[in-house]
C-alpha cells in the first residue's frame, strides 16, 4: 500500500510503500491500516494509542475497539475526530517499508 498524506510523519512519509499483515492482535504503538469508520472501503494508516480493555482519551472504556491517532496531529483525521474504531475494521499492521530504497526498513 502507498502512504498518502503527512499524518504519520516521521514514521511514514507520503510516497512510502509499506507491507501490512493481518495481526493476531494489536498493541498500543502499532501502526495499523484501518477501514475509515465514516467512509466504507477507504483505508487509513494510523498509530494505535489504546486497545480494548483500556480507557480512551475521551474517557470511555474501549470494548472491541481501538483508539487511533496520526503522529502529526495537525494533519490527521483520526479518533480525535470520529472516536474509537471497531477492532474488526483493522485490516493490517504495518511491518515493512519497502519503497523508496533509502527508506526500506522494518516498522
Amino acid at each position: 500500500m502507498e502512504v498518502e498524506g503527512p499524518s504519520m510523519r516521521p514514521a511514514l512519509e507520503p510516497g512510502d510503500w509499506a507491507i501490512a499483515v493481518v495481526p493476531a492482535r494489536v498493541r498500543p504503538g502499532d501502526i495499523v491500516v484501518v477501514e475509515h469508520p465514516e467512509r466504507p472501503g477507504f483505508e487509513i494508516v494510523k498509530r494505535v494509542v489504546n486497545v480494548s480493555g483500556e480507557v480512551a482519551p475521551d474517557g470511555f472504556a474501549l470494548v472491541d475497539q481501538v483508539w487511533i491517532e496520526g503522529d502529526e496531529p495537525e494533519s490527521s483525521t483520526d479518533s480525535r475526530r470520529f472516536g474509537p474504531v471497531a477492532i474488526d475494521r483493522v485490516r493490517g499492521r504495518v511491518r515493512l517499508v519497502w519503497w523508496p530504497p533509502e527508506r526500506v526498513r522494518l516498522v
